[in-house]
């Protein structure tokens, strides 16, 4: 279930439908071929080590909420200040419950639909 779109409003309501559902495919699919992500503070990562990090964090099950707080669009680029929320499982099995403020570049492809270029939950930091 690819769920791209052409109205960069929506980017963030539908990265969090295909995250929640589980479905890394999609997930990955709203990713540019050449996009970093950095999940963990001062980790970058790209190429399979980003597609393989979704595979494994979906694996846990674990549940999203984000509300963008600014867009801002030129051109073919946007970018997001997003408000999140994660609640999953720690590497022991406990609960653990996530908060940030991501920093997301966008990048508006020669089909029409926006992807992630930088995906960074803990930009503020």
């Amino acid at each position: 279930m690819t769920q791209l779109t052409t109205d960069v409003e929506k980017h963030t309501a539908l990265y969090v439908e295909a995250f929640n559902a589980g479905d890394a495919e999609a997930v990955n699919a709203m990713y540019t071929k050449e996009a970093v992500a950095v999940w963990e503070p001062g980790v970058p990562l790209t190429g399979q080590a980003r597609i393989d990090a979704v595979k494994e964090f979906l694996a846990n099950k674990p549940k999203m909420t984000a509300v963008v707080r600014q867009s801002f669009v030129t051109g073919d680029t946007a970018l997001l200040i997003v408000d999140w929320k994660i609640d999953t499982t720690d590497a022991g099995g406990e609960p653990e419950h996530l908060t940030g403020v991501g920093v997301d570049v966008l990048r508006l492809g020669t089909d029409g639909q926006w992807r992630y270029a930088i995906d960074d939950p803990y930009g503020e930091k």
